[in-house]
């Protein structure tokens, strides 16, 4: 599809589509601020204690009535904005797409293959829970602007620092370290929860954590994988895909934050209203919540909603988003490309059929999406899959989906075969109810908790039983792992047969602690094109 930065095909509609939302935004805010109002998240509900403020209720009571009015009061133009916005719907592209301009050639394109023919790629996945703020506060997190602003500044201090490693001679090390978060200076960010005990701890204890760095964040080596808990963003990342941006103005925040290093950013991506078009059987009151951001020039891009979604899932189009990026030139002067993919399954517990079959359109609509938009002279060198499955592989209720054909195609790193993880692995999905506790409200805390086993049964979601029946979890001798839903995944039977690929490393990413109730994962995959590419 071609890419344009606005959503539609011309100015005129646009222009009635602008005018459409501004009527619908009063009520829509007003309601979103009656159900918030009347919602805590548990850190406010401790700052209240600790401040001994007892005028909680009166403030609900009195708020409850003035939004509900001012609801009631805007809601015939919010229905006249409406009938403004439903129609234009039909003819929206499903994405908007920014493009920053490069102060350097070399920002855009990857030079290691046209110089050595070796090159790698960094990529990231994390959910954000951006709804807006009164259903974002149903999984204990609120302020979803203040959030996308701080989630925005913090990817940056991580992705943008210098690469550095840090060579140490220890057994237990794969032989690199990455440099801690005290090693760096204090990117400055809105105050939400526990961020901002963090910032002002970060000074005083640039020592102890310099130190830790050492002693701890090193990549530890195991079975054929390396691995790391990271209090940062892998530094360099080339792709981010992100999960659960379906807040306008939030995606509009993270857009302004990440576009200085993301050069190409797809967002508000999805569809709207009746989908199929002049049919009411579903509704999508909300975008596909997927946002992209890519260091490489975008040149083909496809986005296809799940038609299959049930229950409160249906209200949003959830899907697929495939791109095909423009890494640089080969030794022969050959365009090297990559493709990744990125999606959000539906989420209700107990229907892996209905995943099942998303999965199916998964892999039939990324293998639509090659041929139509493969070329004869360039070399494909990556071909990723990722973002939020939904489904983990220890869960006994998650076995339909464990032994689904995708994980024939795509390897998973982190699985030893279906419904095994291998041993090093943590879970991804936090425990909402103890998202501000001490032990992970900071990206350090986050970190140490994760290594160790006893303090992550406490934090990460357990795996779920199958059926009401009692869960025997883990086996004798075998370590304790909770549920893993967010994925980074590679395949090499679509790249060019000149190309090996290997995972120099994954990544478990606190640095959103206290920020979203999901951890981001990364992956760093290395590519080397052998000498017989260039001899043809």
């Amino acid at each position: 599809m071609a890419l344009q930065a606005s959503a539609f095909p011309n100015g005129f509609a646009a222009g009635i589509h602008a005018v459409g939302w501004a009527f619908i935004v009063p009520c829509f805010w007003f309601l979103d601020r009656l159900i918030a109002v009347c919602k805590s998240t548990t850190l406010e509900q401790t700052e209240r204690l600790e401040q001994e403020c007892y005028l909680h209720p009166l403030e609900v009571f009195f708020g409850s009535i003035t939004f509900f009015i001012l609801f009631l009061a805007t809601a015939p133009l919010a229905f006249l904005g409406f009938l403004l916005w439903a129609p234009l719907q039909a003819c929206r592209r499903p994405f908007s797409y920014h493009r920053e301009m490069p102060s350097s050639p070399d920002k855009v394109t990857n030079k290691g293959f046209e110089l050595t023919g070796k090159a790698s790629f960094v990529f990231a996945s994390a959910n954000l829970c951006l709804l807006p703020d009164s259903l974002a506060r149903f999984n204990n997190l609120g302020h979803t602007q203040r959030r996308a602003t701080a989630i925005g500044q913090h990817i940056v201090q991580g992705v943008s620092r210098p690469n550095i490693r840090i060579l140490v001679d220890s057994p237990s090390s794969c032989g690199t370290l990455s440099p801690s978060s005290s090693i760096l200076p204090a990117v400055s960010s809105p105050t939400y929860g526990a961020t901002d005990r963090e910032g002002q701890s970060s000074g005083r204890s640039s020592h102890r954590n310099a130190s830790r760095a050492l002693s701890s964040q090193g990549c530890h080596q195991q079975d054929d994988v390396p691995w790391e808990i990271s209090s940062l963003f892998p530094a360099n990342v080339d792709i981010l895909c992100l999960e659960e941006v379906f807040d306008k103005r939030a995606a509009q925040k993270l857009t302004n934050a990440l576009k200085p290093v993301f050069g190409h950013i797809l967002y508000d991506i999805g569809v709207y209203a009746c989908q199929p078009p002049c049919r009411c059987s579903s509704f999508k009151f909300f975008n596909s919540g997927l946002f992209l951001a890519s260091r490489f020039p975008v040149l083909e891009a496809q986005y296809h909603c799940f038609p299959n979604s049930r229950g409160e899932d249906a209200l949003a189009a959830k899907g697929l988003l495939s791109v095909k990026v423009l890494i640089g030139q080969s030794q022969k002067q050959k365009k090297v490309v990559g493709y990744f993919n990125c999606t959000h399954l539906h989420a209700p517990a107990g229907e892996g059929e209905i995943r099942c079959i998303q999965l199916d359109m998964v892999m039939k609509w990324i293998g639509e999406f090659q041929a139509a938009n493969k070329q004869p002279d360039e070399d494909v060198v990556f071909d990723v899959l990722c973002g939020d499955f939904n489904f983990d592989n220890c869960s006994p209720d998650d076995t339909l989906e464990q032994n689904h054909s995708l994980f024939e195609e795509y390897r998973d790193p982190c699985r030893a075969g279906p419904g095994k993880e291998k041993p090093w692995v943590i879970g991804t999905l936090l425990e909402q109810p103890t998202l501000y506790e001490d032990d992970i409200n900071t990206s350090e805390n986050l970190q140490r908790t994760l290594e160790n086993e006893d303090l992550r049964k406490k934090y990460i979601a357990p795996p779920v039983p199958s059926g009401g029946s009692p869960l025997v979890y883990p086996e004798t001798d075998q370590p304790w792992i909770g549920r893993r839903i967010d994925y980074i995944l590679n395949r090499e039977s679509s790249i060019s047969k000149h190309c090996q690929t290997e995972i120099e490393e994954v990544t478990f990413i606190t640095q959103l602690a206290g920020l979203t109730d999901h951890i981001p994962v990364g992956l760093k995959l290395n590519v080397v094109m052998d000498s017989e590419s260039a001899d043809e």
